[in-house]
């Protein structure tokens, strides 16, 4: 029956004379794809040219202009705007798919990953829920994830935009978990304690924006001592714990750091895991950096406990490449994850056939209801280059890491501020003739001139009390010599930053 009305479908007629309506398809189709094709040959091109153009450069004031005129109410057409597309905003991107971007902690993207993008996006599938293909692909991608990272078959997850979110996700379950009263009952006025999370003063800050938004307020984030190696002190934790306890309050969660934003520094997940299980707490893994790390064969000691996290955190869109959006929250008790979440209204009713049926529907599983289809892009992605390409590459960046904190000790007007933690390199200019003072105002002068010469984009980060130059080496495109190039380029303008600075 369904074969016959299928065929039928193709069969629907237009009425002779009828009148052209209105809608967002063009009216040219061929024209359309010519440019369609022109618009795929000038990204590839782009890409393919990288090296060819500055990392970075301002957006002329000119140019900033045209981005403050009133809404448009009549269309110019699609060739001209993206004629303007090619002229005003194509040359002044971000920078972060260049080789020599090495600025916060951002992934290149890939040319399978934007083509999977494109798509997703002409597919437009919503992934709140429903009974289609592209809910199966999410729930691949989440298996293959918490694969990687060590947790048991029937862990539950859902992509999210980020880290952010997953943190937030994964927060929320274990205080649904462990609060002594149903929050979502009963409301956190119903508590009969101060409920507390553990971090060290190194773990990113969107924890404690969860925290904040959850009502808790930020004096139950503890924010615990580090090491000189920027790892969470396992005694300043458990002396925590205690006092809170005996002060009277609820202690429910520690979160641990696969990867520090500031050092790349990995926490001793196996001790915390001890701590927790020890506790009763929740063991929460911010693994926005390195939770797929275990991938490279060398790395994966360094993750040693991540798999007895009772939820993990992770960007995909980091180290793995995935074009923005894409984070992933890992949950290993899936019944906790669902029933932290789950409000389902009537006209949203879950069917056992028709398309609102399903297995999963990850509106059950977070926040939102509406839903891109960013699973696609990795799940293209990985099928495409496989897991074990990946490995290799973070493995490449991590000896390049080395190798660059090898060369800047070697300089004796630099100064390497920590230890190699993953991927990432701090350090300074430390000319003998400034005191402390005029270095940090040398090294805030000094980034700027890099950025601005288009040479190379690192970050910066305050270590200690000085302000330092980060080097986040996540980039899959690039080459020791670009590290070469980025010294080589900081110490020739060092003095312009000290003419600066003394002016």
């Amino acid at each position: 029956m369904h074969e016959d009305l299928h065929g039928r479908l193709a069969e629907v007629p237009t009425p002779e004379g009828a009148a052209a309506i209105e809608t967002l398809d063009p009216d040219d189709w061929a024209a359309f794809r010519s440019l369609a094709h022109q618009v795929v040959d000038d990204t590839l091109d782009d890409m393919e040219r990288l090296r060819a153009r500055p990392v970075w450069r301002p957006t002329p004031p000119d140019l900033q202009a045209a981005f403050t005129t009133a809404a448009p109410r009549e269309g110019q057409g699609v060739e001209q705007v993206y004629r303007e597309f090619r002229e005003a905003v194509a040359p002044y991107r971000m920078g972060n798919d260049h080789p020599r971007f090495w600025g916060w902690y951002m992934g290149n993207g890939s040319p399978v990953g934007a083509l999977a993008a494109f798509l997703a996006a002409a597919m437009n599938s919503n992934l709140g829920g429903g009974n289609h293909v592209a809910n199966q692909v999410e729930q691949q991608v989440v298996r293959w994830c918490a694969e990687v990272v060590g947790l048991p078959e029937g862990s539950s997850g859902l992509l999210t935009s980020g880290a952010s979110m997953a943190n937030l996700i994964g927060l929320a379950v274990a205080r649904q978990v462990h609060a002594p009263v149903d929050v979502r009952s009963a409301g956190l006025r119903a508590q009969p304690a101060e409920m507390v999370v553990y971090a060290s003063r190194e773990t990113h800050s969107c924890n404690q924006r969860a925290v904040e938004l959850f009502g808790l307020g930020n004096r139950s984030y503890r924010k615990i001592e580090v090491g000189a190696d920027y790892r969470l002190e396992l005694p300043a934790l458990e002396r925590a714990i205690a006092e809170d306890r005996s002060a009277g309050r609820t202690p429910y969660c520690v979160i641990g750091n696969a990867g520090t934003i500031n050092t790349g520094a990995v926490d001793d997940l196996a001790a915390i895991a001890d701590v927790c299980s020890r506790e009763g707490l929740w063991f929460h893994v911010d693994g926005a950096i390195g939770a797929m790390a275990g991938l490279a064969p060398r790395l994966r000691p360094l993750l040693r406990g991540i798999e007895r996290a009772d939820s993990v955190a992770l960007d995909l869109h980091k180290w793995m490449h995935v074009p923005f959006e894409a984070g992933v929250a890992l949950v290993r008790p899936a019944t906790d994850h669902r029933l932290t979440f789950t409000l389902t209204p009537d006209y949203l009713e879950h069917t056992v056939r028709g398309l609102a049926g399903g297995d999963v529907w990850f509106s059950d599983l977070g926040p939102q209801l509406s839903r891109e289809f960013k699973a696609l892009k990795a799940w293209m992605a990985f099928k495409t280059h496989g897991f074990d390409l990946y490995g290799r590459l973070m493995q490449r960046n991590v000896d390049q890491a080395e190798y660059l904190a090898e060369r800047v000790e070697r300089e004796p007007e630099l100064e390497l501020m920590a230890p190699v933690g993953l991927n990432i390199v701090c350090f300074r200019a430390v000319p003998a003739a400034l005191d402390e003072r005029s270095r940090d105002r040398l090294n805030r002068e000094l980034l700027v001139l890099l950025q601005e010469s288009g040479v190379a984009v690192p970050s910066y980060t305050t270590l200690n009390g000085r302000y330092c130059l980060r080097v986040a080496i996540s980039n899959h495109r690039t080459r020791t010599e670009d590290l070469d190039l980025l010294l080589d380029t900081v110490l020739e303008l060092m003095p312009h930053a000290a003419s600066a600075v003394a002016a």
